[in-house]
């Protein structure tokens, strides 16, 4: 069976997460799913190849194994709305972004609360003990939380969605500074991006970003038009197309370290 999480440690004060790559589907899920669920269509394709360049960062990773239709990792758990009064996907998603089903068999509450136990929670079980491992070891992390998604979906968002979505809880996940400084580097490159638009962090920033205890959350949702040779099947990686937003995303992140660094403990 596919792995819930796997965990890659590093040595440096960086924490990429990863929730929504994974494909896999445990055997009673994909019997409960449709033609439409068992393509898996929202998956955030190829992270681990996007993020190649972060190697240098020598980041920790944690990598989700199943689909996102078996449980969504980046949602609240309680089943809380993160954008009350606009169009969204559930704790276990009922349809695809587009809003096609995806279940022959819907899940109940007593099946969610199973895979709330038993898919959700080790994610996050892990993903809290790196965080404080990697904040004991440096006094401070960076919890950078991957994402990607289709340009145009015209049920979540109107018009082309940029390139570059960063997203801090409209500035609360992350100390001030180091959103600004996040921020400036993407302004440097010529790439179509929002600071806290359409997706302003999903529960993983939220929940774990304390800027007041020197963990410093972002979220970056990346428009799979600047990676992908097409927004469909068969999602091939672009490895030429990708290298502008690389660049971009590995000045980004260098900017935010610095500036996390110089927050949490006081180095310039």
């Amino acid at each position: 069976m596919t792995s819930i999480v796997t965990v890659t440690q590093g040595p440096s004060p960086l924490i990429l997460s990863m929730p929504h790559p994974g494909t896999g589907l445990p055997p009673e899920v994909h019997a409960a799913l449709n033609e439409t669920g068992r393509t898996v269509p929202d998956t955030d394709w190829h992270m681990r190849e996007l993020y190649a360049f972060a190697e240098r960062f020598q980041p920790t990773i944690v990598e989700a194994g199943l689909s996102r239709y078996v449980i969504d990792l980046n949602r609240d758990p309680s089943g809380v709305s993160l954008y009350p009064g606009q169009a969204t996907t559930e704790l276990v998603p009922t349809t695809t972004f587009d809003g096609e089903p995806i279940w022959t068999t819907p899940p109940d509450a007593a099946e969610i609360e199973r895979r709330r136990e038993t898919y959700f929670q080790p994610y996050h079980d892990a993903l809290a003990a790196e965080i404080a491992r990697v904040r004991k070891a440096h006094g401070w992390c960076l919890l950078w939380d991957c994402h990607s998604i289709k340009s145009v979906i015209p049920r979540l968002f109107p018009g082309t969605l940029p390139t570059l979505n960063l997203g801090t809880n409209s500035g609360q996940s992350c100390a001030p500074a180091v959103e600004t400084a996040a921020a400036a580097a993407m302004a440097g490159h010529e790439l179509t991006q929002i600071v806290n638009g359409r997706f302003k962090g999903g529960w993983i920033t939220r929940h774990y970003g304390r800027p007041q205890d020197n963990v410093h959350a972002i979220q970056m949702e990346i428009a799979l038009s600047a990676y992908l040779a097409q927004e469909a099947s068969p999602w091939h990686f672009d490895a030429a197309r990708s290298r502008p937003l690389q660049a971009a995303l590995e000045s980004i992140i260098d900017a935010a370290l610095a500036a996390a660094m110089v927050e949490s403990v006081g180095l310039g």
